[in-house]
């Protein structure tokens, strides 16, 4: 039966595609296909298209100005790429069946295809009764015994507890509440259902962003967003993917079962590829699309080249930002194959449970501090701007407040003077503000510092990479190495040199390739290059964000604990540190630093006594255009900060 393009669209079951479909009636001018802006938008009656793909082309938002109204005029198309985060509004509309979930929902293994319902009745299972209201999980859809189930859980008590629901499980499945915040991409990726609109709370914006913000000035509320699809397929004998929009003007029959899809050449996206087995590799295949703008040489990949994939693997990688007072900053991954030297850079501590932290065996921490701090506790150690300390260890220790005794967590240090030292206890709850001086001087390769020291660590570039004609970490003032990630890349190499070989990030990049035939030659000894990638602020974020971010960091403690207040533990400053250590946000993240660099920098005056000056004399030139200075003297160097207020 001949169906409109657009009825096809709406009926697809993206999980049976690849669907070879048949133009019933078409429209053309003097030949089977015409292509307009990138979009094929005439096919002939006759002409045979195998369907690889819906995508999601442009998103069309309209502002809610009533919640329950969410009806506006003046429907605008939002960027793709716009740099805000959104809150899911839970769906009212309910699913009626498993499979209309299935067939509406995007279910998978990422933690971002987890969708989560309730049923308005209780579920009785044969070992387990899912109760009215009660929230259900989907982890995964897969045939067991010849039928499609779709893997589920609930968790009580903290136990998960799993089962199975067949595709014809009938009843009122509604959304569940969804306390995430999510990337625009998220959402167009995973928590738009096909066929419905998706409304959403803008909860978050990076005013870094180039482009015109589309929303009202201070506009921090609803929105539906309109999904805008877009068809992709392969034609009989062309190597380029075809793009069609789902209103373009032609029936269509679906013949998949009565075509033998052979006949269309066989493309595969990176993704595709990072899913076969190991033992299908190498192949050699041609480039058909790329995406502009990939750091890798020209020469290597581009659309008519033979390349041979050698293999895949996961590759280690350091995850490092630009130290810079102003944003934006860049964000790099750093092969540890880098052969580049760093010396070490002095770091900033926002508190004392800071030192705590970055403290280690290999050699005492040696800080200065550039705020004081007054203790209402006479057993507890007072702090003047410019003070030097060693760092030891964290214990405890008893004070008498208001006649009672009271035990608080402390960082037993050494206040260096001029001629002797002396014993200082500082509060775990102190928010003073301190930077490192740094005696070494040795040059290290980045292999060298993830084995000896604790990361984040800070570090600025001393000997670039000769071996890459350009090392874009030689340019930066400074880099905070921020942790060790492992991520999935497939090797590659020029069909004309197979023994010279390229990675290529499996998350990043995004090319499409014909495949030709299997690589027979002797693969053994393969000459790596590894490339350092400049990420972008998106991909940056996604790789700190936290996998829960249901968990909500508890408040900074006070810094004048009272006789009834709770006692703060280690344990408590640890759950902290783990919750706040990550961005939650691009915004989120500006603010949060912005108000701790001042914080840091607001207690400064002229009376810092000075010394270590080529410690500290690469981030006093760092900070000279917002208003910092360095004060010359005998003993210690510090920063003064010009016209800062103080922000908690």
């Amino acid at each position: 039966m001949a169906l409109s393009l657009e009825e096809f669209v709406h009926s697809l079951d993206l999980r049976t595609l690849p669907r070879v479909l048949e133009i019933q009636s078409g429209i053309y001018f003097e030949g089977s296909i015409y292509e307009m802006f990138g979009n094929e938008c005439c096919l002939s009656t006759g002409e045979v298209i195998k369907i690889t793909g819906l995508k999601i082309k442009k998103i069309i938002a309209e502002i809610c100005e009533h919640t329950e109204g969410c009806e506006s005029p003046q429907p605008f198309e939002l960027p793709m790429n716009f740099p805000g985060l959104f809150k899911i509004v839970a769906d009212k509309t309910p699913y009626l069946t498993m499979e209309e979930i299935t067939r509406t929902i995007h279910i998978g293994p990422s933690r971002l295809g987890h969708p989560c319902f309730y049923h308005q009745k209780t579920i009785k299972l044969e070992n387990l009764v899912v109760k009215q209201g009660e929230k259900i999980m989907l982890n995964s859809v897969e045939e067991l015994n010849g039928e499609i189930m779709v893997n589920c859980g609930v968790v009580r008590d903290h136990q998960n507890h799993s089962f199975t629901l067949p595709l014809s499980q009938e009843g009122e499945f509604y959304e569940c509440e969804d306390e995430h915040i999510y990337t625009l991409k998220e959402i167009v990726e995973w928590k738009i259902p096909k066929n419905r609109t998706r409304t959403v709370k803008l909860t978050d914006f990076s005013n870094k962003w180039d482009l015109t913000n589309p929303f009202p000035k201070g506009f921090y509320g609803a929105l539906i967003l309109k999904p805008v699809y877009e068809i992709q397929g392969v034609m009989k004998f062309r190597k380029d993917i075809v793009r069609i929009l789902p209103s373009l003007d032609v029936e269509v029959k679906d013949i998949t079962d009565s075509y033998d899809a052979n006949w269309f050449l066989q493309l595969l996206s990176t993704q595709d590829l990072s899913e076969m087995t190991s033992k299908e590799f190498p192949i050699v295949a041609e480039v058909i699309e790329v995406p502009q703008g990939n750091q890798l040489p020209r020469s290597i990949l581009q659309p008519g080249k033979t390349i041979v994939i050698h293999k895949k693997y996961q590759a280690s990688r350091i995850l490092a930002s630009e130290i810079r007072s102003n944003f934006p900053k860049r964000h790099f991954l750093i092969p540890t194959s880098y052969k580049g030297k760093f010396k070490r850079r002095p770091r900033e501590f926002p508190t004392a449970y800071d030192l705590e932290i970055a403290k280690s065996e290999k050699e005492p921490l040696h800080v200065v501090a550039t705020k004081a701090f007054h203790p209402t506790h006479d057993e507890l150690s007072s702090v003047s701007v410019g003070d030097q300390f060693l760092v030891h260890h964290s214990q405890t220790t008893e004070v008498l407040s208001e006649g009672i005794k009271k035990v608080v967590n402390v960082l037993a240090c050494e206040k260096i003077l001029k001629k002797s030292s002396e014993a200082a206890l500082l509060p775990l709850y102190m928010e003073g503000g301190f930077v490192e001086v740094i005696h070494d001087k040795k040059q290290y390769h980045i292999s060298e510092l993830c084995a000896q020291f604790h990361l984040p660590f800070n570090v600025k570039v001393s000997v670039r990479d000769l071996s890459i004609e350009e090392d874009i970490l030689a340019a930066t003032p400074g880099l905070q190495l921020e942790e060790a990630i492992t991520d999935s890349y497939l090797l590659i190499s020029d069909f004309a040199n197979s023994r010279e070989c390229w990675e290529i990030p499996v998350g990043r990049l995004n090319m499409t390739v014909q495949l030709v035939s299997n690589f027979s030659q002797d693969t053994e000894s393969f000459l790596i290059r590894t490339l350092i990638e400049e990420i972008t602020e998106e991909q940056y974020y996604m790789m700190r964000r936290y996998e829960s971010s249901l968990l909500h960091p508890p408040p900074r403690p006070p810094k004048h604990p009272s006789v009834g207040e709770t006692k703060l533990t280690l344990l408590n400053l640890a759950e902290e540190k783990k919750t706040v250590a990550l961005p939650k946000s691009p915004k989120s993240l500006h603010v949060d630093l912005s108000k701790k660099l001042q914080s840091n920098q607001a207690g400064l005056d002229s009376k810092a006594p000075v010394g270590c000056q080529n410690d500290l004399d690469d981030l006093e030139k760092e900070r000279s255009k917002s208003g910092t200075t360095a004060v010359a003297g005998t003993d210690v160097t510090t920063e003064i900060f010009k016209n800062k207020k103080h922000q908690k």
